[in-house]
């Protein structure tokens, strides 16, 4: 019988880092980000956001449970010195805005969802100046110029409060928990391992979206799961490929090239997730989001490459 935890196990993934170039690594992490908003689409109808949380959650501690054990780290997990630390982690960097996330795809597009997360740069700025006191620079400020004009171009092709501009909005006003997620990341102790993280977020999350889930009822949005091939995609992608290999992957790729070059390529993922989901039928190719993903990548692109000159300096 196939058995999932041994091709997902840690030790397998340091094999799959022995044996893949950082270039590759780096070119099927963009192609798991590239899909996972399309993926989030597909699952429409076919399971509910939180029921795939689970899932996608669920998989990768099952897969870490050997590991984790192996290894003695469970009284780590626990540790009162950091678990609430490796609480929060789970919490912003996956179990709340994932789903809102998941939800948001229920009524906007997957072209839309990747072009509104460069908003994320916008709250590492604000984040950075409310607890660093670094104030922008000019070009800062042109990049989020260009950032909120990609953002009003997205949300101009809807006239009015419909259901598209619900999701987009609910990706505007989720992305600044990425950014909290990445400083709980900073703050933990520098011994602990990737896989030790990444199994603890994975845990963490898993817990917090079970209750999540039981909220989402008083807001219409009731568990359900019904079997298709939509269905198995969405749970093997969302479980295996983006919570466990992606990651890692990326990983990969920022340990051993320029983190520079990594990121810009990384940067250039909603073109091709706006060209295929065109394809696929779930997104129009339109003036309207053609500026908005120039706009908004380009000032992405400005800020980000400010940010990575002076963590050189």
């Amino acid at each position: 019988m196939f058995d999932i935890s041994k091709t997902t196990s840690p030790d397998n993934c340091y094999n799959l880092y022995m044996k893949i170039s950082p270039l590759q690594a780096l070119w099927l992490s963009l192609a798991i980000t590239v899909f996972y908003p399309i993926v989030g689409k597909l699952k429409t109808g076919h399971i509910s956001p939180s029921v795939l949380m689970l899932f996608a959650t669920g998989i990768p501690v099952l897969c870490y449970i050997p590991y984790l054990t192996k290894h003695k780290m469970w009284k780590i997990l626990f540790d009162k010195k950091i678990a609430l630390r490796l609480a929060g982690l789970g919490f912003f960097s996956s179990a709340f805005p994932f789903l809102c996330m998941m939800i948001a795809l229920n009524y906007t597009t997957p072209a839309n969802s990747s072009i509104l997360n460069q908003t994320e740069v916008l709250y590492s700025l604000l984040l950075t100046y409310i607890f660093l006191g670094e104030r922008p620079t000019v070009k800062q400020i042109f990049g989020t110029i260009f950032i909120l004009t990609g953002v009003i171009f997205i949300l101009m092709e809807a006239n009015k409060f419909n259901f598209q501009m619900k999701g987009d909005l609910l990706i505007i006003c989720t992305t600044w928990m990425f950014q909290v997620g990445h400083i709980l990341a900073k703050k933990l102790p520098p011994d602990l391992t990737e896989h030790f993280i990444t199994a603890a977020r994975a845990f963490y999350a898993f817990i917090f979206t079970i209750p999540l889930t039981y909220v989402l009822t008083f807001f219409d949005m009731p568990p359900y799961i019904h079997y298709s091939w939509q269905t198995v995609v969405s749970v093997l992608f969302m479980g295996v490929a983006f919570y466990i290999y992606g990651n890692y992957l990326w990983y990969i790729a920022i340990r051993r090239m320029d983190l520079s070059k990594a990121t810009t390529l990384m940067l250039t993922y909603p073109v091709f997730t706006y060209i295929l989901s065109a394809i696929f039928g779930f997104d129009k190719i339109t003036v309207l989001k053609t500026l908005g993903i120039i706009f908004a990548l380009g000032g992405a692109y400005m800020v980000n490459s400010i940010i990575k000159t002076k963590k050189e300096k």
